[in-house]
């Protein structure tokens, strides 16, 4: 008998789930195609032996997944055998038909109640022709209950169970998902030895990738804004269910076939939306949240209606007949805010949102900075330079000081700030190296560099500080067991240049960026000195990170060109990958795209201005070209005037005047007169030929 109903479940296995390409009905779907038919009917301890890291054996029968789809894609999903994309209702009624399972999934799909209705009241009519029995699972919302009045009008804490399934009333807006819900139960007792259904009232999904909690999520990882808000007073019981242990109820339910035709599908937990929020934020930035109206909630694009009716819910609702009849593998029995950090790990896994460590190092002046940035601004990473760090650290102190001294409460706070403020009156300004290294190790160690990385901006200088930074087990002689795996970079990029061309940049550097830093030529000579003497010992920085098997990249700079750093980015952005961060939403992606046309009109507007410069400046040259052979003609011609008009002068002078003239001259030098012009005058006048 055992034998024959292990068979009969078993050939419940091909199993149709629409939208599979969706948050709720995808880790269904990779659930159940990683489950053994009929596992769930062994004990707990026999079901270890079935599933091994998620992977049935080989020898054992799984689910077949096959399934509607929004859109077709080149990449077949390895857990769906077969997917269907607008089909005609005839033809999806013949795929149906060959399966032994049907699950709709309308928690977060209204717009699937139709086709749902549709699907059980046709697969009913076909029963009459057909033998096989079939199975239909519809998976429904919680919010079906959201109006039921308290069981005990005296005591409305007392928790709702699938008893009183037959007095729920739903939410407003969820009239449609209870008219099917009923219309589900009905057709199953017809026929139930031929056509089997159950419903499958859903809490909030949360886990995996994160569907209705996403933006909480999102807002706590990004830490894009201080606080995350909590719309309304957050004092309402939200009921929740993990998505894989929703998926071992379906699973149970195929393998059962309990008696129940209306499943609770919850948690133990009966946490408020506030604390969700609280812990969500807590587990991936500050912890920091704000209450603001429920109105607010209406702005977040992210959030369907439906989404926003299941937040504001206030049910309390328990569901013994999962711990009484079936045998379910729990995930996260107790609820979101006890099982937090595997939560958040599985939304960081399954969003790929992993954090990229970089170290960035080179000699003063080669532009370490300059690749930074443009590598944190192309993956959203945190730039982390020393001198910024120390000086965040100490005001951060200051203002935990300042706040402790209000409440008169005396803490580490305090007690840290004094020993850094002396030890930087001892050593002129500047922290030693155990300071230094504690502060960038808290840095490191902070919510944002975990969750997206970090860039570090030339630190650590020395081997000896390097592995103060990273070494975490002192006692370990293995120098890879001793580093901490989540702060020790992925990726070490060192940029190098020749004196020369280092000395270069540093003289065509403006003198608003040089006054008042070590970029004077005094200060950077002996910076520079100091780096080349510290890479020629034994056991250099990049030694360090080689004996971790993290091979540096090396990029030789060679100019002052933009040109050649947009070049070395390129090989940097082919090495480290694609970015493990959100990608861009419409809003950035437009803003991006304002500022990249923007920047484009500011180049076309420079090189016009260019242009014309130069076009005027030609036409200036050409100018004065004309100009100055105009002016040569002229004094040609002037010239060529004048010699014309002086030549019968000449001509009258040397034949009439030049020899009267000449004899005067010898009579005066031979007489010898007193006043030699006098004479001279007479003697013209008294000999001159024309009388």
């Amino acid at each position: 008998m055992a034998a024959k109903t292990e068979e009969e479940h078993r050939s419940f296995r091909r199993v149709f789930i629409n939208n599979v390409d969706t948050y709720a009905s995808k880790y269904i779907a990779k659930f159940l195609n990683s489950r053994v038919v009929g596992a769930s009917l062994v004990t707990a301890e026999d079901e270890e032996d079935t599933v091994l890291d998620g992977h049935p054996e080989s020898t054992e029968t799984t689910f077949q997944i096959v399934g509607t789809v929004s859109s077709l894609t080149e990449e077949k999903c390895s857990y769906i055998e077969e997917e269907y994309n607008h089909f005609k209702r005839e033809d999806l009624l013949y795929q149906l038909m060959k399966c032994d399972v049907i699950i709709y999934n309308i928690s977060q799909h209204p717009d699937q109640i139709d086709e749902a209705q549709w699907a059980v009241s046709a697969l009913h009519e076909e029963m009459k022709k057909i033998s096989e029995p079939k199975m239909f699972i519809l998976v429904s919302s919680i919010l079906t209950w959201a109006m039921t009045k308290p069981v005990d009008t005296d005591d409305p804490e007392i928790p709702f169970t699938e008893s009183h399934y037959r007095k729920r009333k739903p939410h407003p807006n969820f009239q449609d998902h209870i008219g099917l819900e009923k219309l589900v139960v009905k057709l199953g007792k017809t026929k139930s030895s031929q056509f089997s259904t159950y419903v499958i009232a859903s809490g909030l999904q949360y886990g995996m990738g994160e569907h209705i909690f996403h933006l909480f999520f999102k807002m706590s990882w990004l830490g894009e804004v201080p606080k995350v808000p909590i719309f309304g007073d957050g004092s309402n019981i939200i009921p929740t269910i993990h998505i894989n242990d929703l998926a071992g109820i379906i699973q149970n339910v195929i393998d059962h076939k309990p008696v129940s035709h209306y499943i609770v599908a919850v948690d133990d937990s009966k946490n408020s939306m506030g604390d969700i929020i609280k812990e969500i934020s807590s587990a991936l930035r500050s912890g920091k949240t704000q209450k603001v109206t429920k109105g607010e909630i209406f702005l977040e694009p992210d959030l369907a209606q439906t989404d926003i009716d299941s937040l504001f819910v206030n049910l309390q609702i328990e569901a013994p007949y999962l711990k009484e009849n079936f045998h379910i593998q729990w995930v996260s029995e107790a609820g979101m805010i006890e099982n937090m950090e595997q939560i958040t790990q599985e939304y960081k896994q399954n969003r790929g949102l992993l954090p990229i460590r970089i170290c960035v190092l080179g000699p003063p002046a080669v532009g370490k900075s300059t690749v930074a940035e443009m590598i944190c601004k192309h993956y959203r990473l945190h730039h982390i330079k020393l001198k910024d760090t120390i000086t965040e650290t100490l005001d951060n102190l200051e203002s935990s000081v300042q706040i402790e001294d209000e409440e008169n409460d005396q803490s580490e706070a305090k007690e840290f700030l004094d020993i850094l403020k002396e030890n930087m009156n001892q050593n002129g300004g500047r922290l030693d190296d155990q300071y230094v290294i504690r502060i960038m190790r808290d840095k490191l160690k902070t919510k944002p560099c975990m969750n997206q990385g970090f860039v570090l901006d030339g630190f650590p200088k020395t081997y000896e500080q390097a592995k103060a930074l990273f070494n975490s087990d002192e006692d370990n002689e293995d120098l890879q067991s001793k580093c901490d795996k989540t702060i020790i970079p992925e990726f070490v990029l060192s940029l190098n240049a020749t004196d020369a061309v280092l000395k270069n940049r540093v003289l065509n550097l403006p003198e608003s960026l040089v006054e008042g830093t070590s970029y004077s030529p005094e200060q950077f000579l002996q910076r520079l000195a100091r780096f080349r003497e510290r890479n020629v010992e034994d056991e250099t920085l990049l030694n360090y990170f080689e004996d971790l098997e993290i091979h540096p990249e090396h990029f030789e700079i060679t100019s002052n060109d933009d040109h050649e750093y947009l070049l070395v980015m390129e090989k940097i952005y082919e090495k480290v990958g694609k970015p493990k961060n959100y990608s861009p939403n419409p809003k950035e992606m437009e803003e991006a795209e304002r500022q990249r046309a923007k920047e484009l009109l500011k180049q076309q507007e420079s090189q016009r201005s260019e242009r014309q410069e130069k076009e005027e400046a030609e036409r200036r040259a050409q100018r004065w070209e004309e100009w100055s052979q105009h002016l040569e003609e002229v004094k040609r011609q002037e010239d060529e005037l004048l010699e014309s008009q002086s030549e019968p002068l000449r001509n009258y002078l040397m034949r009439a005047v030049m020899p009267t003239l000449t004899q005067g001259l010898i009579e005066c030098y031979r007489t010898r007169p007193d006043n030699p012009i006098d004479f001279l005058a007479e003697y013209l006048l008294k000999n001159n030929p024309e009388g």
